[in-house]
């Protein structure tokens, strides 16, 4: 099993990489969205957005997830029902993934011209993995379920993107 910790280091690199993504691709949204009436920026930021999704993301987000069940599959007493953290990791997980889909939609329809959130939305959309992250990473540095720390990152969480969606709006160019 000497090779169990490699895929672990691979799948906390491949983490990394797909949560780079996660971070920064709502944000090109919002410069997208903002600056839609700047025709060659609204080009560059395409670019980069499908880059960010297509060459980082979508590859780090497999890399993460295939590694994963690998790593289930060589140590299946991780999947311990007494203590059901690893249950609620790939829960928040799944969201994750999940989340990383929606980042796909909404470039599909920034690309087109389809403005369908406002800035302001992009941001709070931004906090989410954020949120996930935090419950995820706590689970596995703990090795337990705690439905009191789940509750308090949630409701930080909320509290933050209400907090964010509540801005005044930028100026759209």
């Amino acid at each position: 099993m000497q090779y169990y910790l490699w895929i672990v280091i691979f799948h906390i690199m491949a983490m990394m990489s797909w949560m780079a993504m996660l971070f920064y691709q709502p944000r090109l949204y919002v410069y997208h969205t903002e600056h839609k009436n700047k025709p060659d920026f609204v080009e560059v930021v395409k670019m980069q957005e499908y880059k960010m999704y297509k060459y980082i993301g979508l590859p780090a987000m497999w890399a993460t997830v295939i590694s994963g069940l690998l790593m289930i599959y060589l140590r299946p007493e991780m999947l311990n029902l007494s203590d059901p953290w690893l249950f609620a990791k790939l829960f928040f997980a799944g969201l994750l993934v999940a989340y990383s889909f929606s980042m796909e939609y909404f470039r599909k329809r920034l690309e087109k011209g389809i403005y369908p959130k406002s800035g302001n939305f992009f941001r709070a959309y931004n906090e989410v993995p954020t949120v996930l992250s935090i419950l995820i990473v706590g689970y596995v540095v703990v090795k337990t379920f705690s439905l009191l720390f789940t509750f308090i990152t949630l409701l930080f969480g909320a509290f933050i993107i209400y907090k964010v969606l509540r801005q005044k709006p930028k100026d759209e160019a």
